[in-house]
């Protein structure tokens, strides 16, 4: 009987503990569950007391249903916050997004947007693989637009398959004035909702957040 008591003040010790850092609708329905506890640990028969363990499974069951009900509070108010609904979401499936995170290169081309510094004379696309690592230098001349990049190396052969991202480097007089990442545009292949954000999973793998696209267009 003492394990029985013994383990059921622990449990009791850490549901109080939980209810300490919920809301205060959780934490009342915690201390009604709290009373139940008591009630049933003064009314329970001495020469046949309830095992400690079947107190421990009441109060995982009434966590886990407490913690599915903030889980859907809380992605209700991520929707909320986001203005997006499931049916707004799914219209971002199959855009092109513009994002200056890597992108996935195969078999076509990437639409990149240009905008070197105004005062450059000579300007040079640096081309970066998934980690970070310089793998390509392009002289691509002044002028801001967008251009597509074929992904082929100083010798014509196309680069492997992966993803990457882009920097202009912009120069004057043979030295470097200023250096800023290039947009490219990827295909949205889903759309979520997380705890960032509305999250946009892209074509090729990587996913960027919805308030950090530059551009929207359709493909093509």
């Amino acid at each position: 009987m003492v394990s029985a008591i013994s383990t059921t003040t622990a449990a009791t010790a850490a549901a109080t503990s939980t209810a300490a850092g919920m809301s205060p609708a959780a934490s009342a329905n915690y201390d009604t569950f709290l009373k139940m506890l008591t009630t049933q640990l003064k009314n329970q028969d001495p020469l046949n007391p309830m095992e400690g363990t079947d107190f421990a499974v009441q109060l995982a069951t009434f966590s886990g249903v407490e913690q599915q009900a903030q889980t859907n509070k809380l992605l209700q108010q991520m929707i909320a916050q986001s203005g997006a609904g499931l049916g707004q979401l799914a219209e971002w499936i199959g855009k092109e997004v513009r994002t200056t995170e890597p992108v996935w290169f195969g078999d076509t081309a990437l639409t990149l947007d240009i905008a070197p510094d105004s005062r450059a004379d000579g300007v040079t696309l640096v081309v970066m693989n998934e980690s970070g690592r310089e793998v390509l230098r392009e002289e691509i001349g002044p002028g801001e637009g967008q251009i597509d990049w074929f992904g082929r190396d100083d010798a014509g052969q196309k680069l492997a398959d992966g993803r990457y991202s882009f920097v202009i480097e912009s120069s004057r007089a043979g030295e470097v004035i200023s250096e800023v990442a290039a947009g490219a545009y990827a295909r949205v292949a889903e759309a979520e909702v997380s705890d960032k954000g509305v999250e946009l999973n892209l074509e090729g793998g990587g996913s960027v957040l919805a308030s950090q696209i530059e551009a929207l267009r359709d493909p093509g």
